[in-house]
């Protein structure tokens, strides 16, 4: 039986999601959105130490450790920042490399939509941070000009929607950007990657830039999707990512 977990971009809560996990469970799918340790809750950041990007792939594996024990293929679909976490996540868990130490389940396959995927040693991100970003002293971002944010994020969406949803984004763990990928997750499992065209945030060509740098790194060709929708497709076109998530699942299932 295929699982799928959802692995979120920066400040998304699941209700992100909502739509997309509706849609798929709807056609017998166990489906769900996770909530990592580096994003906040609606009211604040979470008490105690930021958490980095390998507290979330830790958060990850529990998931997919546990599904995986009872017996359950598992299909990460990750988003945006998701892209480090979930990639990271795939060490020792892949269904190939379970199988060699005689265990049920496993990660079958990593999808990466509109993502941030890493080479070997480098963090999520590289560069300067967002001018969006207000870094506060306790090392949670978060995002003080809503406006922008909606044309960014959401530029697909109507304003006052858009708006609506730059509100719901909670604070984020600043130090998970920067915690560098070891483990190459996608050398292990087939990847696909739905390209959002219309993005504004992680532009086109940055995408299919990590497209091509993780088939040369695994020696497997990427199935890509486009889609012209902006950064957050889950909002703005679900029924594309609900398409798009069930192709990839239908695939893993045949083999």
């Amino acid at each position: 039986m295929l699982s799928i977990l959802i692995v979120p971009a920066a400040s998304a809560l699941p209700l992100t999601y909502r739509m997309v996990v509706a849609g798929v469970s709807a056609h017998g799918y166990d489906i769900r959105a996770l909530h990592l340790p580096s994003i906040g809750l609606p009211k604040g950041p979470r008490p105690g130490k930021p958490p980095s990007m390998y507290d979330d792939a830790v958060y990850i594996s529990d998931q997919v450790t546990e599904l995986a024990n009872e017996g359950h293929d598992i299909l990460l679909i990750a988003h945006s920042y998701g892209g480090a976490p979930a990639t990271e996540a795939v060490n020792g868990l892949s269904k190939a490399q379970r199988k060699r130490e005689g265990k049920r389940g496993g990660i079958v396959g990593l999808g990466y939509m509109g993502c941030l995927v890493p080479g070997m040693g480098e963090p999520a991100s590289s560069g300067p941070w967002s001018p969006l970003m207000e870094i506060g002293e306790d090392g949670w971002f978060y995002y003080p000009d809503e406006k922008t944010t909606a044309k960014i994020f959401f530029s697909d969406l109507p304003l006052d929607q858009g708006l609506y949803w730059a509100s719901k984004m909670v604070r984020h763990s600043a130090a998970s950007f920067i915690s560098p990928l070891i483990y190459t997750g996608y050398k292990d499992v087939p990847v696909s990657y739905l390209i959002t065209e219309g993005d504004k945030s992680i532009p086109p060509r940055k995408q299919r830039s990590q497209i091509r740098m993780i088939e040369q790194a695994s020696g497997r060709r990427v199935d890509v999707t486009t889609t012209t929708a902006g950064h957050v497709p889950s909002l703005t076109a679900p029924s594309e990512v609900i398409n798009w998530i069930l192709a990839v699942a239908s695939k893993l299932d045949a083999k």
